[in-house]
């Protein structure tokens, strides 16, 4: 049997003609014509190379092989209806469910953190997967359902993709709390003779943009320390006197003694969103899930120093 010409409606139909065995009671059954049920009856005995029914004199009779499938196919249709009404009607209390997110690890930390703590409480049945957010090669990972939902710049996305803001970042500067000068209102040349940490996504980077934005000024600040992750750094300023921009989300949760004031000049911001494949946007439980982080997304929003 070539399985390319499989029709799922073909199957219900077939399910409905060996249980009713009877064209016109089937037909009415699936609430179709006559004329289209016997249509499709002759389409199975093509793709099942078997007549499957064979007149009797009352009704039909299946023959060897049709009776055979019986069994499997209503086994079959049944698991997936079960699927389809589970799906459908999500219970997040009952629902097992695994969700795979690609995202950085500061994303991990402010957003994924918070969504994994609610779901503790309120879907404890539904597992999150986190994996490293690969912008060259996403569309083909959700295509294939290896990732879920991923978050990031939606600007960024391919278009094919469905995109859904959640916040607005922007930066604040970080130091320990007894930092001798750090302080608010604080020049632009007091920052630049200040030390620094810098992260670079890409790894090694001692300049990034700002350092751009200072040497317009005439003013070059001292690089100490270039970090891959954000993660390490308010735990590294903690403990000395180098000071750092960090995404405020992530300040704000972090679990460090930290003074934290507004960049003395302007610092791009950036949008922060959720992606997703169109083969789930019809899944109640990913809908449930992508719902219960844009409302955590929008209770967690820190407030902005002065």
């Amino acid at each position: 049997m070539d399985s390319r010409r499989l029709d799922l409606n073909l199957l219900v139909t077939l399910e409905a003609l060996l249980a009713e065995q009877n064209v016109t009671r089937a037909a009415a059954r699936l609430h179709l014509s006559q004329p289209a049920v016997s249509a499709q009856l002759a389409r199975l005995r093509v793709l099942f190379d078997d007549p499957l029914l064979v007149p009797a004199q009352r009704g039909m009779t299946p023959t060897a092989k049709a009776v055979e499938l019986l069994a499997p196919l209503r086994q079959s249709l049944d698991q997936l209806r079960a699927t389809v009404s589970e799906k459908a009607n999500f219970d997040p209390a009952r629902a097992e469910l695994t969700v795979t997110i690609a995202c950085t690890d500061y994303l991990q930390a402010v957003v994924v953190q918070p969504l994994c703590l609610a779901l503790r409480q309120r879907a404890p049945g539904v597992r999150v997967a986190m994996c490293h957010l690969e912008l060259q090669t996403l569309e083909a990972q959700m295509a294939r359902g290896d990732v879920d939902l991923a978050l990031m710049t939606p600007a960024a996305a391919p278009p094919s993709l469905r995109t859904r803001h959640l916040f607005d970042e922007d930066y604040v500067l970080i130091g320990r709390q007894e930092h001798p000068r750090l302080r608010k209102g604080l020049s632009v040349q007091a920052y630049a003779q200040l030390e620094h940490v810098v992260v670079s996504l890409r790894g090694g980077d001692f300049a990034t943009p700002v350092d751009d934005a200072l040497a317009g000024l005439g003013l070059r600040r001292r690089v100490a320390v270039s970090a891959a992750s954000f993660l390490m750094v308010p735990q590294l300023v903690a403990a000395s006197d180098l000071v750092a921009l960090v995404p405020r989300r992530l300040a704000a949760g972090s679990a460090q003694p930290l003074r934290t004031v507004a960049p003395p000049f302007a610092v791009p911001g950036f949008a922060v969103g959720m992606v997703w494949h169109e083969r789930n946007q019809g899944h109640a439980g990913q809908r449930w899930v992508r719902e219960t982080l844009h409302a955590l997304c929008a209770e967690k929003t820190p407030r902005r120093p002065r």
